[in-house]
């Protein structure tokens, strides 16, 4: 198993890294890691091989000045592995929810480690003022702030003493990002249905997470109101068109997902019927076929290896959220199922296109952090 993950991972490092440049671990040293004990100490590795490694790196950085032509570390020093601000995020996420569901993993210590690197009130300092500057309103808006906020209410909801002092360092960036997005909401007139970063019904769903998680009663309602003014009326979502050649997340099951967490069983169920009347009663699994990669090492064209991740853990949110004995629910477990199987198949360290983030989508579908 150790070799499956960690198989010429030593050698991206070296090829990518700018030199004196730090990463998660040194090739002498990731020989010594002990060997994964569960899929998520796999996925934790992937986690643990980006977050400290700066390069590559694609930043989403509009530049003020000259001032502003800085490497990603000196301008987000905590966010700045993993190829993006996003992925970094939810790469750190991914770390904090091992030690959630799993803290003796072997992997806990290097975990504990990695995660005081990064999470110091200097490097949370530097994050702040970065995303207070000018003209940076909608920074990583929504996808990368909702997976902040999901961070935060991982350690918010942690019984761990280390993690809760963590917990407390990134409540300025948090505060601030509440603010700004209870600023932006009620200027969005129509919700975002594409199948990448955009999208708001996926951002939202982990927004309402957080709010509940934390006690924001006016953020959770602020969402809520949105949510139902954007889709209570929706009916007949083209699940056919999907996906789109570079889709990770599915823009008609993410808004299910969604609105399952805003509405009760009986109009879940009711809304459900209108809205994806397409779903079958007989349990069979093939009536939504997972999304086809050909080549994992196209940043974009890897998207749909997400996709699959996604899906299938909207589509047991879904089933969840219905009647005990609703003859909709083996059909979307059993879809569910497959997606699950092809998706998870995926996630390795073979193209770092797809290493630096298909891990988090892993884990937060197998330790079921959408499920309430």
């Amino acid at each position: 198993m150790k070799r499956m993950i960690l198989s010429g991972f030593g050698l991206l490092l070296a090829a990518c890294s700018a030199p004196n440049e730090p990463v998660a671990a040194p090739v002498d040293q990731v020989s010594e890691r002990p060997d994964p004990q569960t899929l998520e100490d796999r996925f934790a590795v992937l986690a643990l091989d980006c977050v400290h490694r700066q390069y590559p790196n694609k930043i989403s950085h509009v530049l003020q000045s000259d001032q502003d032509a800085r490497t990603p570390r000196e301008l987000t020093p905590v966010f700045y592995g993993c190829f993006d601000w996003h992925s970094s995020v939810h790469g750190h996420w991914l770390l904090t929810r091992i030690l959630t569901t799993n803290p003796d993993s072997v992997l806990a210590d290097e975990i504990r480690t990695a995660l005081a690197t990064s999470f110091t009130a200097e490097n949370f300092a530097g994050e702040l003022a970065y995303y207070s500057g000018e003209g940076r309103n909608a920074f990583e808006r929504p996808y990368g702030i909702a997976w902040y906020l999901q961070l935060v209410a991982e350690l918010e909801q942690s019984d761990d003493a280390e993690l809760s002092a963590m917990r407390e360092l990134l409540r300025p960036l948090e505060d601030a990002i509440v603010a700004k997005t209870r600023a932006w909401l009620p200027n969005l007139s129509y919700p975002v249905r594409l199948g990448t970063h955009n999208q708001t019904a996926f951002a939202f769903g982990l927004m309402i997470d957080y709010a509940q998680a934390v006690g924001d009663a006016d953020f959770e309602r602020d969402l809520t109101d949105k949510i139902r003014t954007f889709h209570l009326n929706d009916v007949n979502c083209p699940l056919a068109y999907e996906p789109s050649g570079e889709d990770f997340l599915s823009p008609c099951l993410m808004e299910a997902d969604l609105m399952r967490r805003v509405l009760s069983e009986v109009e879940f169920s009711a809304w459900l019927g209108a809205f994806l009347p397409q779903i079958p009663n007989d349990g069979r699994a093939d009536w939504l076929a997972p999304g086809i990669v050909l080549d994992a090492s196209d940043g974009k064209l890897v998207h749909l290896d997400g996709v699959n991740l996604s899906r299938a853990w909207a589509l047991e949110g879904i089933a969840r959220a219905l009647p005990e004995g609703d003859p909709r629910i083996a059909s979307l477990m059993a879809s569910s199922d497959l997606h699950r199987e092809v998706g998870i198949a995926a996630v390795s360290d073979e193209h770092y296109s797809g290493s630096h983030w298909l891990a988090s989508f892993a884990t937060y579908l197998t330790t079921q952090r959408g499920i309430q």
